[in-house]
C-alpha cells in the first residue's frame, strides 16, 4: 500500500492555509489556527482518528478561517485516498463525554452530503461560535466528497458536545479509511466506481 499522504496549500485574500495529512499516521498533531477552541477540536480529530495532521492557518476572521481549513482538510482526505481501492468506505462511531453523547456516520463514496443535528446553545466555547462547527462539517463533507451524518444526542455543555462530536468524527473516519484485506485493492462499490 502506498503512503496515503497529502499536502494542501490554499491562499486567498481572506486566509492562508497550509495543511499536511497522513491517513496512516499515529495520532500526531500540530495545530496553529490562532483559535484555541478550533485547534483543540482538530486535535481530537487527529488523536482519535489516528491521523497525523499539521495545520498552519491565518485569516481575517474566524468564519473564513474555519471554512477554509475544512476545505483543505476535505481536499487532503480525497487526495490521500486516491482511487479509494480497498477501503472499508462506511463506518460509524458514538462517543460520550461526561453529559454529552455524539454519533457520526460516514460514507466515503464520492458524494458530498451532510445531515446534522447539533443542538448547541452557545455556552462554554471560549468565544468560538457553535454554528461554525456546522459550517466546518458541511464544508469538509462537500470538499471531501463524503456523506456525513452527525448528531449530538444529548448534553448540557457545548464544549463537551463539540469534543464528543470531533472524537466521533475521527473514529468514524479512521474506521472508514482502513484497508479491508478481504477486498484486496477492489473498489467497495457495485458500480465499480467511486468518484474522486
Amino acid at each position: 500500500m502506498a503512503n496515503r499522504l497529502s499536502i494542501i496549500k490554499r491562499e486567498t485574500r481572506e486566509t492562508n492555509i497550509s495543511l499536511e495529512l497522513n491517513i496512516d499516521g499515529s495520532g500526531q498533531w500540530e495545530m496553529n489556527t490562532g483559535i484555541r477552541m478550533f485547534d483543540h477540536l482538530l486535535a481530537q480529530l487527529a488523536q482519535h482518528g489516528i491521523f497525523d495532521i499539521k495545520v498552519s492557518a491565518t485569516g481575517s476572521d474566524q468564519h473564513h478561517l474555519v471554512e477554509d481549513v475544512a476545505i483543505c482538510l476535505g481536499k487532503a482526505f480525497g487526495e490521500a485516498l486516491g482511487e479509494k481501492r480497498g477501503i472499508v468506505r462506511m463506518a460509524n462511531a458514538a462517543v460520550p463525554m461526561d453529559d454529552a453523547l455524539a454519533t457520526v456516520v460516514v460514507d466515503i463514496g464520492g458524494r458530498g452530503y451532510t445531515v446534522l443535528e447539533l443542538p448547541f446553545i452557545d455556552n462554554d466555547m471560549a468565544g468560538f461560535p457553535a454554528d461554525l462547527i456546522r459550517h466546518f462539517l458541511e464544508s469538509f463533507a462537500i470538499e471531501g466528497r463524503l456523506n456525513l451524518h452527525a448528531k449530538v444526542l444529548y448534553g448540557i455543555n457545548d464544549h463537551h458536545k463539540a469534543e464528543a462530536l470531533f472524537k466521533a468524527l475521527g473514529r468514524a473516519l479512521d474506521a472508514a479509511t482502513r484497508i479491508d484485506q478481504r477486498i484486496s485493492g477492489e473498489l467497495p462499490s457495485t458500480k465499480d466506481l467511486l468518484e474522486e
